[in-house]
């Protein structure tokens, strides 16, 4: 039985809120690297299959996370219950294998800009899976601002639904089942970090995840003509592998265990505008009146839920 839906809560620290603003900020460029990963992929997928960027994505990852669990335990490799042990595996192949590989090719069947606004709903889904689990309690307000915000996240997609583009949105179903995988993988995750911490976690996760990725990548990897990538291409390579695919998940592990799942989730709805950013300055996307009025809306969702899960002044938060 999932630990996540049997346990109680622990109520959040004193050590934790006065973290909070830190991990509130690293949760901020957390998800400014994340957005700007979508335009990054986008471009990559001009020079490389996605199977090709998998493959080279996880042959550096794990060698990372080994690397950085032995420097951390100093040189010890941390050893968990077998209970616990499994629970990572699995999670790891979901999170990191599975969820991976549909978001890489979801962003090659999509475009930056939907892809981003569709990972947005990932809160929603936190949201359901939470309240299912009984592992925090969520205030109507809170509510009430994801639900606003993913009114946006609808009004964003407003000419592609009018406009019955179903052959195009192939990418954004296999962005909205990646999203839902991520929400789960977060929840699931978060009791596993606070035994074990986000390196010992993020080590064995990667570890997990990487093994079916290589087998499934490695025919699409030897066709790659590996000779013709410019410096910038590998640089842009390693980028998107170490900085916003590890350290990323490595930080926001630690975000979701000093603030709270529900107060972290929220923060996802910006990495639309991020997105929406770069695929404007680097893609050549444009944007309508009504794409802009949903980021508005979005934004005013994600500044809502963000007020309402905030701890009152003087107290603990309540959850």
């Amino acid at each position: 039985m999932d630990p996540v839906s049997t346990s109680r809560p622990a109520p959040v620290s004193a050590e934790a809120l006065q973290h909070s603003p830190w991990a509130l900020m690293a949760g901020l460029v957390t998800v400014t690297v994340w957005g700007a990963n979508f335009a990054l992929q986008k471009a990559l997928f001009q020079v490389m299959s996605p199977g090709a960027l998998l493959f080279v994505r996880y042959l550096l990852m794990p060698m990372a996370a080994v690397l950085l669990v032995l420097v951390v335990m100093r040189g010890r490799w941390p050893s968990v219950p077998r209970a616990d042990l499994w629970r990572l595996i699995g999670l790891g192949v979901l999170g990191h294998g599975v969820h991976v590989s549909l978001v890489t090719y979801g962003i090659h069947w999509s475009t930056a800009f939907s892809s981003a606004l569709i990972m947005s709903c990932g809160p929603i889904f936190t949201l359901l899976i939470l309240h299912l689990s009984r592992t925090e309690r969520l205030r109507p307000r809170q509510v009430a601002g994801v639900v606003t915000a993913c009114l946006g996240v609808l009004v964003f997609l407003a000419d592609k639904l009018v406009g019955r583009q179903w052959s195009a949105s192939g990418g954004d179903l296999v962005m909205l089942f990646a999203a839902s995988l991520f929400s789960y993988y977060t929840v699931m995750v978060k009791p596993l970090i606070e035994r074990h911490g986000a390196t010992t976690v993020m080590g064995y996760a990667t570890l997990a995840g990487c093994i079916p990725v290589l087998c499934l990548s490695a025919w699409p990897a030897s066709q790659m003509a590996w000779g013709q990538l410019t410096a910038l291409d590998w640089f842009l390579l390693v980028w998107a592998s170490l900085v916003s695919a590890f350290l990323g998940w490595l930080v926001w592990g630690w975000v979701n265990e000093q603030r709270g799942v529900a107060r972290s989730a929220p923060l996802l709805y910006l990495m639309p505008l991020v997105a929406g950013l770069g695929g404007w300055l680097f893609a050549d996307e444009v944007f309508s009146n009504v794409k802009l009025l949903g980021a508005a809306v979005a934004l005013g969702g994600v500044a809502w839920a963000q007020f309402a899960s905030s701890p009152p002044a003087g107290g603990p938060l309540r959850r």
